[in-house]
């Protein structure tokens, strides 16, 4: 039996993922030194995707892991040092970015070629751990920001209650922080809106430090 949950807030309605499988906002600093002294900045509600048919809302920026852990990343987050912030639209399409500092940057480099083997793994790992659903993953190629960052989609169909939703994930890093992007729908690769994806993953990447 198919449990659908959604990547937003509680209480919206939202993306459905398959809950089996994913077991104060800064204020921006002024120059270069603050920023090293402060938290990461996050993503705004405008500098998401845009919704045809809704504006974002956010919640406030929390430290720790997600619960449940997000879809296809989740498992490899270090709970210690996240932070996490939802988003959310009035209808289907919800985000979320989780944010990792790490001790230095040869850690914050292992961190994020971890977290991209995870999102570039997970439609084989979705369909090994559940026959009754297809997954596909595409590789939507690097944005050039900071010290990089990588775009991927994957797509997630139940074959017997007929759900389909699709996700874009970015990894990106500045220094020794890592940042994930997540953006998700019902719906198919089709309603992927990739070159706004990317620009967000730009922009989130931008405003770590």
């Amino acid at each position: 039996m198919n449990t659908r949950t959604h990547i937003g807030r509680p209480g919206r309605i939202g993306l459905t993922v398959l809950t089996a499988l994913a077991t104060a906002l800064p204020v921006a600093l002024s120059s270069p030194a603050a920023a090293a002294d402060g938290p990461p900045a996050f993503l705004s509600p405008a500098e998401l995707p845009p919704h045809s048919s809704s504006p974002w809302y956010a919640g406030e920026v929390t430290a720790g892991v997600p619960d449940p852990l997000p879809f296809c990343y989740g498992e490899v987050l270090p709970g210690t040092t996240s932070r996490y912030r939802e988003f959310w639209t009035e209808y289907d399409t919800n985000a979320r970015q989780v944010t990792v500092v790490e001790r230095d940057e040869a850690a914050a480099t292992a961190l994020a070629a971890t977290l991209r083997d995870a999102v570039r793994g997970c439609a084989e790992r979705t369909e090994q751990q559940n026959p009754e659903v297809e997954a596909e993953s595409r590789y939507y190629g690097r944005v050039r920001v900071e010290e990089g960052a990588r775009v991927y989609g994957v797509h997630t169909n139940h074959t017997v209650v007929g759900s389909s939703d699709v996700h874009l994930f970015s990894v990106g890093r500045d220094g020794r922080t890592v940042t994930v992007v997540h953006w998700g729908q019902l719906g198919d690769f089709r309603h992927a809106p990739v070159a706004d994806f990317r620009k967000t993953t730009a922009t989130a990447v931008g405003k770590l430090y």
